[in-house]
């Protein structure tokens, strides 16, 4: 809880600090500037209010690793729901009402995680899990777009230590693998997850694991 309270709260303020150019950016996302992922950090902050009064008692199906699913192609920015963000990025016109909006939703979200029971079981896409786990999935969720916000940006706030290397070690849950231990944290998660090509020594410090890479995650 703890963690999903820092890495949403740097995420926030990384996104309130930027100068209204840095949204005309492109971020780490293909297919997305700057502004259409701080749109998509609004639609996130609704998720998590959704979830969160969502309460079930149906047991848990999945955790903070299983959550996530797994995919092999990597995402074009084609797909109609990252064409609709577009848009709605494109409809605030001016970067301060999109802060505004985010400071609003994503400040009702951190309250709600702060108020929220670890243990009561909530219902998401499908799956029931506990509050608790629900969390520190979006810790991951959080620290990888904290990287997409920074990917082009020159002097801007790393994701928190703690943040990374919690999120580097469910990345390796997921993968059933470590990454090599002299990797920083930024490289294993921007290399295991697509956001940039392992260069070819990369490669051969992966082994195996290189041939399973990148782990698109849903």
């Amino acid at each position: 809880m703890d963690l999903f309270s820092r890495s949403w709260t740097a995420l926030r303020t990384a996104v309130t600090g930027l100068p209204d150019e840095d949204f005309a950016r492109p971020s780490g996302c293909t297919g997305w500037l700057v502004r259409d992922l701080a749109c998509h950090l609004v639609i996130d902050a609704q998720d998590v209010l959704i979830t969160l009064v969502t309460p079930t008692t149906v047991e848990p199906t999945h955790d903070a690793v299983t959550y996530w699913s797994v995919g092999d192609t990597p995402p074009t920015g084609d797909d109609p729901l990252d064409a609709l963000t577009v848009r709605l990025a494109a409809a605030y016109e001016e970067p301060r009402l999109l802060k505004f909006h985010l400071d609003d939703v994503g400040a009702a979200a951190g309250r709600a995680a702060g108020l929220a029971d670890p243990a009561q079981p909530v219902r998401t896409q499908d799956m029931v899990l506990t509050s608790g786990d629900y969390l520190c999935a979006y810790v991951l969720e959080w620290t990888l777009h904290h990287l997409d916000l920074i990917a082009h940006l020159q002097g801007a706030a790393e994701p928190p230590a703690e943040c990374l290397a919690r999120s580097r070690a469910m990345l390796e849950e997921i993968a059933g693998a470590a990454f090599p231990a002299s990797w920083p944290d930024q490289d294993a998660l921007r290399v295991g997850t697509g956001r940039r090509p392992a260069t070819a020594t990369e490669r051969t410090q992966l082994g195996a694991l290189a041939r399973r890479l990148p782990l698109v995650l849903g």
